[in-house]
């Protein structure tokens, strides 16, 4: 099959690489024509584990090509996916202004039949609005050409996003024609060898199920996050509680790990546009609109703690912070929305001085923050910790797990640890000489002062 991605960010590069990967002919277009460029030159934009191999295999192999032509583009098609970006507007309400300026733009150049796929994250009723603007731009032309167009929301992870797209848990494609959906099935028909795991239904119901679906994955770090914080008033420990409530078969365990907050490109801007909808037709959507309250407060919960920790120590104004993480999960350098930017602005707002280190966010990281002299870009962990009076942890990245923490102590000024993400053993850390203080665990550790 001969397909058009049309964007190449997460979604549409991972996408695009993996539909090739699988065979089909590939054009990926962005009008970014610096990024087109660099991809030309196999340099890839985005940090994704697997991402590069797969795009360099395919260029080399010549189903995978890059151009920010929508003639070409449009014209070497029979299916033309939207992978663009719809950021939250000031009221949180989703902006499909990118998805309806390439709606037309395709509309412009199209000579035949094309399906056009809706693969971003959208509102309810953009399959409707997509084929108007195809309509209208068509009217321009006085052209009567003719096309169906059909949501195939994307269930990518980032930092899993190739495998995850690879082999995917299900495929949702709404389509109001059946023969549109049949050919949507056919270009999948290489991921469900072994399983069938399409699942067909109209527009509505499919853009409907991706934000149902984020909703209730955002509300069970929510809820969990808000237990957490049950369990440290009344003396319980989450982690044990955790182990308790995610061993029933009802409930699992995915998700289900207190920390620091949840960020990220879909999370946030998904909840805040599932709230505009419901708004929008007169409901008041109290279950999401707590999901993203609980969220929010927590992503201060971190910094709270130092100051607390530190207020009985003389405060927190020239104490020097050693912060391990800033991506908003690890395994991708996305910065978009991620706890660690309420933290740093918390604790600068202070007069702290901290040392940020990230195995592979820092440099997106580095537009984003503040360039202040109470910022010190760090190597590595082991530097970052150097002369500090506490560690915090924000990301949980594997290197950190397995930390010898014994040159670290002794380099430290101070020694306490705050764990955001709830990663070590609570005894442990006391006997390698800590003060450790995680989320929703009782303060039962004794300072090692």
């Amino acid at each position: 099959m001969r397909i058009l991605i049309v964007g190449t960010g997460y979604v549409g590069l991972v996408t695009g690489a993996c539909f090739a990967e699988m065979g089909h002919t590939v054009t990926c277009l962005d009008i970014d024509e610096e990024k087109i460029s660099k991809l030309l030159n196999g340099v890839i934009p985005i940090y994704e584990p697997g991402l590069e191999e797969i795009v360099k295999r395919n260029i080399s192999q010549k189903r995978l090509r890059f151009t920010t032509d929508y003639n070409l583009g449009v014209s070497s098609a029979d299916v033309c996916f939207l992978a663009l970006p719809t950021p939250s507007r000031d009221d949180g309400s989703c902006n499909i202004e990118y998805i309806e300026t390439a709606a037309r733009q395709i509309a412009k150049h199209m000579t035949g039949y094309k399906i056009i796929v809706n693969k971003s994250t959208v509102p309810v009723g953009t399959a409707a609005r997509v084929a108007q603007c195809v309509r209208e731009e068509l009217k321009k032309r006085e052209e009567e050409i003719p096309f169906d167009v059909v949501s195939n929301p994307e269930f990518l992870k980032e930092g899993a996003a190739v495998q995850d797209c690879l082999k995917p848990d299900r495929i949702i494609i709404g389509a109001d024609n059946r023969a549109a959906a049949e050919v949507l099935r056919e270009i999948y028909s290489a991921y469900i060898i072994n399983h069938d795991k399409i699942i067909l239904m109209d527009t509505l119901s499919a853009e409907m199920t991706k934000y149902a679906a984020n909703a209730m994955l955002a509300a069970r770090i929510s809820f969990m996050n808000e237990i957490a914080e049950i369990c440290k008033q009344v003396g319980a420990n989450v982690n044990e509680v955790r182990k308790g409530i995610g061993s029933d078969t009802r409930i699992g365990y995915s998700f289900f790990y207190p920390g620091v907050g949840y960020g990220g490109s879909c999370f946030p801007k998904d909840i805040r546009a599932l709230i505009s909808t419901a708004q929008q037709t007169g409901l008041q959507p109290l279950m999401l609109q707590a999901i993203d309250d609980v969220n929010n407060r927590q992503k201060k919960l971190l910094s709270q703690t130092i100051s607390r920790y530190f207020d009985e120590r003389g405060g927190v104004n020239g104490r020097t912070i050693a912060v391990w993480g800033l991506s908003f999960k690890p395994d991708t350098d996305d910065m978009r929305e991620a706890p660690s930017l309420t933290f740093v602005e918390d604790l600068l707002r202070q007069g702290a001085r901290l040392r940020l280190f990230d195995p592979v966010s820092m440099p997106n990281a580095k537009k984003i923050l503040p360039n202040s002299p109470q910022i010190t870009w760090c190597q590595d962990e082991f530097d970052a910790a150097s002369g500090a009076d506490a560690i915090a942890l924000l990301t949980e990245w594997k290197q950190f797990r397995l930390v010898d923490f014994k040159p670290i102590r002794t380099q430290m000024k101070g020694f306490a640890f705050f764990d955001g993400r709830n990663q070590y053993r609570p005894h442990d850390m006391k006997i390698k000489g800590f003060d450790y203080i995680s989320i929703g665990v009782p303060d039962q550790i004794a300072s090692t002062a």
